[in-house]
């Protein structure tokens, strides 16, 4: 979102062309990633069509009256990009490519309005299919998120296929944040709007004026996650938008100064937050604001350039059961975190002493969590871990140390490590 430049002189000129085009978009109508490959909305502020995604194109509809194109809504988004020589046609039953229909409908005419919605009419001029109703990851003033559906949020800024995180508005009329893939139940929830049996049709709306909020079925306000009341002038515009990182803001843009995109509103300045943001066998932690994923110790990221691929061992050992003698074993403690619990097993226990050597004894314990009164084992992977000050919680991981005596030219069973004393090692293989 860069800084703009001769912003007016450029909206301008888009919207004298936009002028001279038709507002409606008729049967036959084609669109091409290289030349004709957009439908304006009259002011030409919003455009439906094809932008660039990685080495190919996506189809979807961005902001192009601003410098640096911002996609507010994808179609069929985790459909691989396509190339240059691709086709859109807006035919009488639907959108479609040469090789596949990408949405069905019984059409007349279409139009990119200037609210950045792509409305398709049938010969009685009515809405038959509107990109309003099925959100991505935005949401734009005017637009709602209704009862039982869901934002998700893209991989990154630059690849908007789907995320690994979602913005439910649950039946219960509950908005609730979520890890992709996971029950809509308390325990993986990382935000709630705390609107608990509101009962059925409460939907998330957005206002002109930068207005975020909930109406239940009978249109009654009941939550104003945002005041609004913003300037609402044609120079101002706001987007919702749930991000790669798990949190949903609120943006603002001025039209009419050099800007770049404001954050009016976010769910959670911490971004270590959102579950799910650092992998398996990882845990987030903060570093100058910013969140920063660390493996457990023992472990290695599975990808450094994707911190949600999480951390696995470096070598394969089941030296606990097999009983191996060249090798001794010691619990790393992490201080201050948080952890799904899926413990198989829970002690209670006073002394962190006595839960080191409960999990030393046990085979089947790979790590332990213990907060003062209470020690549960746990098997691998750990999962959702964070660095939380004021939590008295201290994960134990169960590791291996070769004995200082142990020939290191002798390659022991299991290890992809060789000639290397002083090896740690985790006492179990992965389980189920």
């Amino acid at each position: 979102m860069a800084c703009m430049a001769c912003l007016l002189l450029a909206l301008a000129f888009v919207a004298a062309e936009a002028q001279q085009m038709q507002s409606n978009i008729s049967l036959g109508s084609i669109l091409t990633p290289i030349t004709n490959s957009t439908w304006l909305s009259p002011s030409g502020l919003y455009a439906f069509g094809f932008y660039r995604q990685g080495n190919g194109y996506a189809v979807g509809i961005f902001l192009a009256g601003i410098p640096e194109k911002t996609v507010v809504w994808t179609l069929n988004r985790d459909n691989p990009p396509v190339s240059n020589d691709s086709t859109l046609v807006f035919a009488g039953d639907g959108l479609a490519s040469p090789t596949a229909h990408l949405v069905s409908f019984s059409a007349s005419y279409a139009s990119m309005l200037d609210s950045g919605n792509f409305v398709v009419y049938n010969f009685e001029q009515e809405i038959v299919w509107q990109s309003f109703d099925h959100p991505t990851d935005t949401l734009l003033p005017g637009q709602r998120l209704l009862s039982g559906d869901a934002l998700f949020s893209s991989k990154s800024e630059a690849d908007h296929s789907t995320g690994i995180f979602r913005l439910k508005m649950q039946n219960d009329g509950h908005l609730v944040q979520y890890p992709v893939d996971t029950p809509d139940s308390i325990p993986y929830a990382y935000y709630g709007s705390l609107t608990f049996d509101a009962g059925e049709n409460v939907t998330l709306n957005l206002g002109a004026d930068g207005h975020l909020y909930l109406l239940n079925s009978t249109g009654s306000n009941i939550l104003n996650i945002t005041d609004g009341g913003l300037p609402s002038d044609e120079g101002k515009l706001y987007l919702m938008r749930i991000d790669a990182d798990g949190i949903f803001r609120l943006y603002s843009h001025d039209l009419k100064k050099d800007a770049i995109w404001s954050v009016v509103w976010e769910s959670s300045k911490d971004k270590c937050v959102p579950k799910g943001l650092c992998g398996l066998n990882s845990y987030c932690v903060l570093s100058d604001l910013k969140a920063e994923c660390r493996c457990l110790p023992g472990f290695e990221s599975v990808n450094q350039g994707n911190p949600t691929s999480g951390c696995e061992r470096n070598f394969v050992a089941d030296a606990c059961k097999n009983r191996n003698e060249n090798f001794t074993y010691t619990m790393e403690e992490l201080e201050s975190t948080t952890w799904e619990d899926v413990s198989y097993m829970s002690l209670r226990l006073s002394e962190k002493g006595a839960c080191i050597q409960g999990c030393l004894e046990d085979c089947d314990c790979e790590a332990a969590v213990f907060d003062g009164t209470n020690c549960r084992k746990q098997r691998l992977p750990l999962k959702y871990g964070r660095r939380a000050n004021g939590t008295s919680n201290i994960a134990l991981i169960k590791v291996g140390v070769q004995k200082p005596d142990t020939d290191s030219r002798i390659v022991q069973p299991g290890s992809k490590k060789k000639g290397r004393p002083d090896i740690l090692i985790i006492c179990l293989s992965f389980t189920a």
